[in-house]
C-alpha cells in the first residue's frame, strides 16, 4: 500500500487542475495503479530488434533484476512522445548508478516507418528497438490509452513495479532511480531557491521550413541558495533544449539553449518548461512561437 500511495502522489501532479477534477484524476490514477501494480507483462514470441531500423540485431530480453519497458503507440506526434535525447541521458545515468546494466526495451507501434528511422538517426539513438507493426505487445497486455501510463519499470519476472514516463516527469524518474539503485535522488535534499526567466517569450517570426532557429534564455537566481536546473522539457520533438549544468549563486543566471528544427509548416505555439530546485515546486516556463512556411 505504501508503494501504491507513493506512485499516486508522483503521478497526480501531471494532471493537476481544479479540486474536483483533481479528485477524479486521483481516483483514475488509483484505479490504474491498482490494476497494473505487480501485473506481469507478456512479451510476444519471435521478436525482431533492429538498429536504426536497418540492421537486425541479435537481442534477447534479459532476465535482469530490473528492466524498463517503453511502448509508443501510433497516435499523435511521435517525436513529441519519444524525446530520444532525454532517454539517452537517462540510460547513461542509470547504468552508471546501478549495480548492473538495466535493459531499456523500446517498442514502437508506428504507421510512419520513415519518421521513426529519421528520428533515430537524427538523435543518434543506436540502441536496439522493436518495430511492432502489428501491435502484438499491446494486444497481449492491453496498455492504457494515455501515453503517461505506457512506460513501466519491471522486475526480473516482468512484473510491474512502477509505471509512468520518467523522461516526461522528474518525480517519476526519481521513483525509478530509487527503486533501481536504492538511493535517493541527488536533488531530493538540495537547498531550495527561487528563479525567473529574463525573457518569458520568444517569437521566431516567419521563416522557411529549411531553416533552423536558435535562441538562448537566461534563468536568474532570485533566491538565497544556489540555483540548479534539474530538467528542461519541450512540448514538441522539433524543439531541443540544452542547459548549464553547474550551480548559479544568488543573483547569477544559468543559460538555456533552444533549437527549433521545423518538421511541418504552419504556426506553432509551445512552452519550454525549466525545472529547478524550486521552493514551491513551480517550474519556469518560456513561450516559443513562430510561423513556418
Amino acid at each position: 500500500m505504501k508503494t501504491l500511495n507513493l506512485i499516486i502522489l508522483v503521478l497526480l501532479p501531471i494532471f493537476f487542475s481544479c479540486k474536483n477534477e483533481q479528485k477524479e484524476k486521483e481516483k483514475h490514477i488509483a484505479q490504474l495503479v491498482n490494476e497494473w501494480q505487480a501485473k506481469q507483462i507478456v512479451f510476444p514470441e519471435n521478436l525482431i530488434f533492429t538498429r536504426y531500423l536497418t540492421d537486425t540485431t541479435d537481442f534477447l530480453i534479459p532476465q535482469s533484476e530490473y528492466k524498463v519497458l517503453i511502448y509508443v503507440d501510433s497516435i499523435g506526434c511521435t517525436s513529441c512522445k519519444l524525446q530520444l535525447p532525454k532517454w539517452k541521458e537517462l540510460i547513461e545515468y542509470t547504468n552508471s548508478s546501478a549495480k548492473e546494466e538495466v535493459p531499456f526495451l523500446f517498442f514502437f507501434h508506428s504507421k510512419d516507418y520513415k519518421e521513426i528511422r529519421y528520428l533515430l538517426k537524427r538523435d543518434g539513438f543506436d540502441r536496439p528497438v522493436c518495430i511492432d507493426m502489428d501491435d502484438r505487445l499491446n494486444k497481449l497486455n492491453n496498455f492504457p490509452a494515455d501515453m503517461t501510463f505506457q512506460t513501466f519499470l519491471l522486475d526480473k519476472d516482468n512484473k510491474v513495479v512502477a509505471l509512468g514516463n520518467p523522461v516526461h516527469n522528474t518525480a517519476v524518474k526519481d521513483l525509478y532511480l530509487k527503486q533501481i539503485t536504492g538511493k535517493e535522488s541527488p536533488t531530493k535534499n538540495m537547498l531550495k531557491t527561487t528563479a525567473e526567466a529574463t525573457q518569458t517569450e520568444i517569437d521566431f517570426g516567419t521563416f522557411n521550413k529549411s531553416e533552423i532557429k536558435q535562441a538562448t534564455i537566461e534563468i536568474k537566481n532570485t533566491g538565497d541558495n544556489p540555483l540548479v536546473i534539474v530538467d528542461v522539457s519541450t512540448m514538441c520533438g522539433c524543439t531541443e533544449a540544452t542547459y548549464d549544468k553547474q550551480p548559479a549563486k544568488p543573483g547569477e543566471a544559468l543559460r538555456v539553449g533552444i533549437k527549433m528544427t521545423p518538421k511541418d509548416t504552419g504556426f506553432f505555439d509551445e512552452v519550454v518548461t525549466v525545472k529547478y530546485n524550486s521552493m514551491n515546486n513551480q517550474p519556469v516556463k518560456v513561450k516559443i512561437k513562430g510561423n513556418v512556411r
